[in-house]
């Protein structure tokens, strides 16, 4: 089956890509930019186009090799040429949904689907970091750069597909899964579900779809992680390989004991941003949401203190318009315990434009202690005073679903001032 990914370079998209390869189908592609899983896709062989996507490349494809299938992102305008060249060829069209789907049935898969609002992408990681310890076969497609193996992967073999079933788009609910593990649900995308009542609804509709479900309760006893949300991801990610290992519990390359379990996932390594160290010192993190910025800063907090640091320096670039003004006054206590915050513009996508744009300074009046923080702006005055704080001993963490995090690497990695070009990634 030759596949065509639309969006390809994206973490939503790109691990699909992988594991179709994987799977033995011809996979093509295209993206207006390189994201985080470029480097994996064309590592993989995949043929892809990084540009401006006016349908030639998929024209090209379609014309020389066949294309059975167009998978496109939730991004995609319903005008867009590729889009539009699709229909007109006559192709099978869909979102991520129907084809991740299709995979399962057609590989004989049980889902374990990992949603939720936060901690969803780290449990998720965890699940598939200790299958590998514990010499569990494992297929799976996660929202992020792994450091330890691909974004997405299909293994010859394995009886389960550990899945980050996202709720944006209502995409979770096109499943039906083996497992269901739910970190947290607290209201989030008002772009999609108008009320906190529907929000609420999808998920239990997910929870009524799937045939067993994991809530945490109380962290397992032992998980020595540093901050309390990853230890509560750890404790699902604990429980979800306790519940698939027993299966294989007749063949002794397989580990199935809790201690074992528990010595795996004590050794997670992360994930691309989550709470990733970039360089000594720097860590990027993905939290936009009022409830995933205080757990990082908490994660912060337990790190400074265990590397004998003197604080923690935070630099915020909130993500879509539309969700920070529903959510503006959730953040009155998320920045306990920083010493400082940086409150940078935040990263404008999928807009109402009727609706007014907060401001750095809609935001710190909403604080509890507004003295720690001041506007900031992704410039060389902003570069000057991370480095200040670093040479302090400070921690510097980034909180950003945008184009910060690149700012970021490129200043710690390069030394570049923040006057350097700033690419704007996609946000899936």
């Amino acid at each position: 089956m030759k596949i065509y990914i639309s969006g390809i370079s994206g973490t939503g998209m790109g691990p699909l890509a992988l594991m179709a390869k994987d799977a033995g189908m011809m996979v093509f592609g295209s993206d207006q930019a390189a994201g985080a899983i470029t480097n994996e896709l064309t590592n993989a062989g995949i043929n892809l186009c990084l540009g401006e996507q006016d349908g030639s490349f998929l024209q090209a494809r379609a014309k020389n090799e066949g294309v059975d299938w167009f998978v496109y992102t939730s991004a995609l305008p319903e005008d867009h040429p590729e889009l539009v060249l699709a229909k007109k060829l006559k192709l099978k069209i869909s979102k991520r949904d129907e084809f991740i789907s299709f995979l399962i049935k057609k590989l004989k898969l049980k889902l374990v689907a990992i949603a939720g609002t936060h901690g969803k992408t780290t449990t998720s990681a965890m699940i598939v970091w200790g299958a590998k310890q514990l010499g569990l076969p494992l297929s799976y497609l996660i929202g992020t750069t792994l450091p330890f193996a691909e974004a997405g992967h299909y293994e010859p073999g394995s009886e389960y597909f550990v899945y980050e079933a996202d709720e944006y788009d209502r995409n979770f609910l096109a499943y039906h899964p083996w497992l269901a593990v739910i970190p947290t649900v607290t209201y989030d995308h008002p772009d999609i579900y108008p009320t906190e009542q529907e929000y609420q609804d999808a998920f239990r509709q997910f929870e009524a779809q799937s045939e067993q479900i994991i809530r945490g309760d109380e962290i397992a006893a032992g998980v020595t992680l540093a901050g309390e949300a990853r230890r509560y991801d750890a404790t699902l990610a604990i429980d979800a390989l306790a519940r698939m290992i027993p299966a294989k519990r007749g063949l002794k390359r397989f580990c199935s004991s809790h201690k074992q379990i528990l010595n795996a996932i004590n050794s997670f390594p992360g994930v691309g941003r989550r709470f990733e160290q970039v360089s000594e010192g720097y860590y990027s993190d993905y939290a936009h949401h009022p409830e995933e910025v205080a757990a990082t800063v908490e994660i912060a907090r337990e790190e400074a203190e265990r590397r004998d640091l003197e604080g923690v320096v935070a630099v915020y670039e909130p993500h879509q318009n539309i969700r920070q003004s529903e959510l503006a006054a959730d953040y009155a206590n998320a920045f306990d315990g920083v010493t400082k915050v940086y409150w940078l513009p935040t990263y404008l996508t999928r807009e109402d434009p009727k609706r007014k744009v907060l401001t750095p300074s809609d935001f710190i009046t909403k604080l509890d202690n507004k003295k720690i923080a001041e506007p900031a702006e992704l410039n060389d005055k902003l570069a000057t005073e991370l480095k200040k704080w670093h040479n302090k001993g400070y921690l510097v963490l980034l909180m950003s679903a945008g184009p910060a995090d690149l700012w970021l690497r490129k200043l710690v990695y390069a030394g570049n001032q923040a006057s350097a070009i700033i690419d704007r990634p996609g946000v899936a």
